[in-house]
């Protein structure tokens, strides 16, 4: 079997040239894929695996030789050079001499671990969360949208606003004021990449190093991170079926807080009015800004829509961040943030030194698909697909496990949380593991909790399960595959 040149590369021609299969060799040379006196594809071989002509694989071959890598000898395949026998091989460059200095700001994300949310998925099924089904895309009605963008010849190619399209800021105005009741004028809209970004802009421009801020526990954790990043403190705040318990912020000094009141990320509950006006109220007497992020607002099944914080207050504490990642596509990364006006410049200034502005094409886009009514109609496509996927994943739930788990979080979004009543957390691991050997993917709650034992349910095994990215067949077989895992634990 023929070894693959290196990451990322296909089997296929990608225009690969000499010197990139020369550099993808010699690395799988020195990381000891190819041991010592071990045999390489031949030229014709390789050429023809890669696509590309013999000439160009000879090339590579010819430069590894004269390298002293390979050996090559008329009528017989290349082998690694048994003159690298005894020699140290690496394919990493020397350490640098001396310590590494990073700024604090450095040193913090360094003991950050990870999200690895973009891994290649192999599995059977994966109840990973956060992710869409490709068939859900409206591939044609967005193909013409960008068609028709990319078609307008402006008067000049140059930077444009920070703040975004005034297109699409227009548009979305309207669309929240529908949508969400929202006011807001078009100037407040500032266009991010992803509602990452926009966490990312408040956390810089609100926080300091020793501050404090509220966040719910359990949370979204890149959210905590991000604001933790700063050097400032979280201050978490337990949640029930009504969301964050704001009781709890009595006492409590912080510069701002962090919640998802129209559906808690992510244990799914609906923060009620009294308690919305509670926040609201700690908010005002402590000078502190709430961002409200409202990540899937769309997808409501059993529940009639709760106005957002946004529209509860008039002070400007409020920042409400909104994205399109739960209903187009997380890759077209297209968030926003709404605003006080007060804070308008600071936040063009901001994001102008992060990235200039968004790309241009992907916002027209989606100027054109809301004001045609296109994505509106989409989304109502999309709930409807994804309420049928959540009444599959809650029938098969109830059929397998019965009495034994309890589920949390249904009535919205695009995942439950189930609970395992006979299963306590030290079983997650096990739990996990056992799946990801038979194929499945399962994603432990546990993570999102600031206290990784003692808060709330975490003494059992919890499991976040999305639904949106499989079919209805996929979520039957993930939870008949489920059961069996449990019941082999």
């Amino acid at each position: 079997m023929v070894q693959s040149p290196g990451p990322g590369a296909s089997t296929r021609s990608h225009g690969m040239g000499a010197r990139q299969i020369y550099e993808a060799l010699r690395e799988q040379i020195l990381r000891g894929v190819y041991g010592t006196g071990s045999q390489l594809p031949s030229s014709r071989g390789l050429a023809e695996e890669l696509g590309v002509s013999r000439t160009t694989v000879t090339v590579a071959y010819e430069q590894l030789a004269a390298e002293g890598f390979i050996d090559i000898r008329q009528g017989a395949r290349p082998r690694v050079a048994s003159s690298l026998l005894g020699h140290e091989l690496t394919a990493n460059p020397p350490k640098r001499f001396g310590p590494v200095h990073l700024s604090s700001y450095g040193e913090r994300l360094r003991g950050t671990p990870r999200w690895p949310d973009y891994l290649p998925n192999t599995l059977k099924v994966d109840f990973r969360y956060g992710v869409l089904a490709p068939s859900d895309f409206p591939a044609s009605v967005w193909k013409r949208a960008m068609n028709a963008a990319m078609a307008q010849r402006p008067a000049r190619l140059a930077y444009d606003d920070p703040c975004g399209s005034s297109r699409l800021r227009q548009a979305l105005q309207g669309y929240l004021w529908r949508a969400r009741t929202v006011r807001c004028d078009p100037e407040q809209i500032v266009i991010v990449n992803g509602s990452q970004q926009g966490l990312d802009l408040c956390a810089r421009l609100l926080l300091d190093p020793g501050d404090s801020f509220v966040i719910e526990d359990p949370c979204y954790r890149m959210a905590r991170q991000v604001f933790a990043s700063t050097g400032a403190t979280p201050v978490p705040v337990e949640v029930d079926d009504h969301g964050m318990q704001t009781e709890q912020l009595a006492g409590v000094a912080a510069r701002l807080a962090y919640v998802t009141p129209s559906h808690q990320f992510p244990l799914g509950g609906v923060m009620p009015i009294p308690r919305r006006h509670q926040l609201l109220e700690w908010a005002r007497e402590q000078g502190a800004y709430v961002i409200e992020d409202d990540y899937d607002s769309e997808y409501r099944y059993d529940i009639s829509p709760v106005p957002p914080l946004h529209s509860l207050e008039d002070h400007g504490a409020v920042i409400y961040l909104g994205t399109i990642s739960k209903t187009l596509s997380p890759m077209l990364r297209i968030g926003y943030l709404v605003v006080p006006a007060e804070f308008l410049q600071v936040f063009e200034t901001a994001k102008q030194l992060a990235d200039r502005h968004s790309p241009m094409a992907g916002q027209e886009s989606l100027a054109s698909l809301i004001e045609s009514g296109g994505y509106e109609s989409h989304v109502r496509r999309v709930r409807r697909i994804n309420g049928e996927r959540r009444e599959a994943l809650l029938t098969a739930l109830k059929r397998s496990f019965q009495g034994r788990i309890a589920v949390q979080g249904a009535e919205a979004g695009l995942h439950v949380v189930i609970w395992f009543n006979d299963l306590p957390r030290s079983r997650e691991t096990a739990l996990v593991e056992a799946a990801q050997y038979a194929g499945l993917g399962l994603h432990p709650i546990s993570p999102l909790y600031h206290r990784q034992s003692g808060a709330g349910e975490a003494d059992r095994v919890g499991l976040v399960m999305g639904y949106s990215a499989l079919s209805i067949r996929q979520i039957e077989k993930g939870v008949e595959m489920l059961r069996d895992v449990v019941a082999r634990l």
